[in-house]
This record gives structure tokens, sequence and C-alpha cells, in this order.
């Protein structure tokens, strides 16, 4: 395996070099949908990593519950985690396309390993993207030196989509912040060296989210901070999602991110880059589901023929395959756009509302394919089902993206009248 992952490491590092840093857009081509040859090696590491490692053992974990501390670990061996931490803290600085490239792969596998991989990403944006040098030295360096993993403290029993609803506070005391509240549905919540959280810090309930919430670094082990229980979840059961309570957690000042207030703004600019990546884990597993299906179609048979030969049977197939295929699209789009410096919330909702809905139906189609078998543990698809209906809730539910794309369009309008 040494080899593998040193093979891994140079094409991360040469694909940064060459063809991923560039902030400038290149028009000299128009639109080229052809990968280079070291993006199609990043994606075939990927590849053989989902083959090889994540499916024999994706059952097993969707059984258990049981967290995937091996297969993080050997992600972090490859550089197939931690990649858009910055090169001069010792990581690969790739862009948010290649992140995408291996997020699709390792969906394609197991949604919920790859949530249990993916969710530190999350946790890991609001420092890459709002952090000073110190704060990415001492948090970020931490990831690189050991396999260790973060998580995104947002979510609350009373506020989900409703962000501006969020009851944790922070209050200041000399150089420190005391943190109460209480977190929900955090992913990676019980297995995080650390957490970012957000909290509020302007009591006035009149005051604009804008400026009334803060975003800190918080560590696991100080004192105060309790993980609840490991939720038993209806799909993408290897991920750890808990509640997390804060009892009079003691923060320095330092681990204040930007400055009082700015913690909002650090939480949704995170999102421009990783609703992409969820977008193609979604795509990944509405490939798996086309797959599966096409396989099956071609192997059973009635009325004397392959199922795959009745047009009924023919038509979901061709539907599926229009889906996947635009679902990859549109990631592709918000993660070029997100990558050239063009502000890509528009397309990035677009992208995860899209993708998310057609892995529900590709699921949904895939189990209609397998008739009885689909609707049996014995068989892969219903678990793809199970897995595919978080993407319509976490990260922004399906219709907060479509408040996100409606209120554009509308805006867009305006302008234009």
């Amino acid at each position: 395996m040494a080899t593998f992952h040193q093979l891994t490491r140079n094409l991360l590092k040469q694909s940064n070099k060459i063809i991923l840093s560039s902030p400038k857009v290149n028009n000299s081509t128009g639109y080229n949908f052809a990968l280079t040859d070291t993006q199609k090696e990043i994606q075939e590491v990927a590849r053989k990593f989902t083959r090889e490692e994540i499916i024999p053992i994706a059952p097993h974990h969707d059984k258990t519950g049981e967290y995937p501390f091996d297969i993080v670990k050997k992600a972090w061996e490859l550089g197939l985690i931690n990649g858009h931490i910055p090169e001069d803290i010792g990581g690969m600085n790739n862009n948010v396309f290649t992140g995408c490239l291996v997020a699709e792969e390792l969906g394609y596998g197991c949604t919920g390993i790859t949530t249990a991989l993916e969710a530190t990403g999350l946790g890991q944006m609001p420092v890459i993207i709002a952090g000073n040098q110190e704060q990415k030295k001492k948090y970020l360096g931490r990831l690189l030196e050991e396999p260790l993993v973060a998580a995104y403290g947002v979510t609350e029993p009373g506020a989900g989509s409703d962000v501006a609803g969020i009851k944790t506070r922070a209050e200041k005391k000399g150089d420190e912040w005391i943190l109460n509240g209480q977190k929900m549905w955090i992913t990676n919540g019980g297995v995080a060296n650390w957490y970012f959280v957000l909290a509020r810090t302007n009591p006035d309930p009149k005051a604009p989210a804008s400026k009334a919430f803060t975003g800190f670094i918080v560590e696991r082990e100080w004192p105060g901070v309790t993980p609840g229980r490991k939720e038993q979840n209806m799909g993408q059961r290897a991920s750890d999602t808990r509640g997390i309570t804060f009892e009079d957690v003691r923060i320095p000042k330092e681990n204040v991110l930007i400055g009082e207030g700015a913690g909002f703004k650090i939480a949704m600019g995170t999102f421009d880059k990783t609703r992409p990546p969820v977008a193609s884990a979604a795509t990944g597993l509405a490939q798996r589901c086309l797959d599966e299906a096409s396989k099956y179609a071609n192997e059973r048979k009635t009325f004397g023929t392959p199922i795959a030969n009745h047009q009924a049977v023919a038509f979901i197939l061709a539907d599926m395959g229009i889906g996947v295929e635009l679902s990859r699209l549109s990631w592709m789009k918000a993660a070029w756009e997100v990558d050239n410096g063009i502000r890509n919330t528009y397309s990035a909702s677009i992208a995860k509302c899209f993708a998310a809905d057609i892995a529900n139906k590709s699921a949904t189609d895939a189990v209609q394919i397998f008739g009885g078998n689909g609707f049996n543990t014995e068989y892969p698809v219903e678990k793809l089902m199970r897995d595919a209906k978080i993407y319509q809730i976490y990260e922004g539910t399906a219709q907060i993206q479509r408040l996100i794309i409606s209120r554009q369009i509308i805006d867009r309008a305006k302008q234009l009248s």
C-alpha cells in the first residue's frame, strides 16, 4: 500500500501545481468537459479505493452503525481527505472541483461512509476561508499530523434551516467567551477532535443575523463539551450523528474566527464550497443506482426475455441516465465557478437541490426495477434508497435551496425591469 499512497500524494500535488490552482478563467477554448490525465488518475485512485475498501464493508457498517475508523485512517493515508487544506500549512490546497471528483467516487460506494469522510471537510472549511495563520496551523495542521476529524456545529434542536433562530449563546468575559447551549444532528459529533460552532453573541433579538452571531473553534476535550448518544438514523448509518451540549465552556479569544459578529457570513460562505461536493456524492449514489438497476435488468427475465427489453423498464433506465448526467454537469458548473472566483451560490443551490432529488428518484426507480427483491435487505438498492433521503435534508433542505434559487431569480427580474 505504501507505493499506492505515495502515488496518490504525488498526483494530488502535481494536479494542484499544474491545473487546479489558477484563479483565472481560461476562455480560449470555451466550454471543456474533458478531464486532464492527472484528474483522471486522481479519479481512478478514489475509484479503486471505493471498490476495494468501501463497497465490501459498507453492509457491515449499515447494519451496525459502527463508525468507519479504519476507512478514515486509510483515506487519510491516501490523501483522500483534508485535500483543501492550504499548501503553506502542509496540505494539498486542492480546489473544489477535485474534491467533487473524489466525493462522487466515494459516494458510489457508500454515502454513509462518504459523509463520515466529507464531514471533516465541512468542519474545516470555516477555518480555511476565515481562519488566521495561527488558527490554521494549530487546527488544520493537527488534522494533517494524524487521522483526526473535525465537525460543523450550527444546527440545533429548534433551529435547522432557520439559522437565525439559533439559541446557543456565547458571552464575553475578559479575554474569554463563555459558551452555553445545545447543537443537534452534528455529523462527526462524537468522534471529532474539534468543532466549528456558531453562537449568538449579540443579545438583542432584533439584531440582524449578519451581526448577531460569532464563529468559534471549540475543542472536543474542553470541560463542558458533552456529545450525546449516537442517533439511529434511517440511512447513512456509518455517519456519527449526535447532539452536543455546551455548559460554561471557556473559549479563549484566539479561537474566534475573524471577529465578533462575523459568524453568520462565515457559516453561509462555507456552503458555497461544500454544497457542490454534497451534490457530487449524491450523483455517485445515483450512478450506483443506475448501474445496479441496469445490471439486474439484463439478468432478470420475465415472459422469456430480460426485463431490460421491456420498454417500461428501458424508459426508467433512460430517465435515470438523464438524471445522472445532468446532476454531474450541475455540480461541475458550481465547482468550476467557485474555483474561478465567481459567486456560485445560485449554481451551488441548483446542484445540491437537483442532485438530491435525482438521487432519491434514481433510488426509488432502482427498487422498482428490482421488484420484490428491491424491498429486501439482501439486495443493495434498499440501502441506496434509505441513504438517499438525507440529501434532501442536510446542508440545506430541498425547500431552502428552492428559496435561495427563487430569490435570485426574482432579484434578477427586478434588475431587468
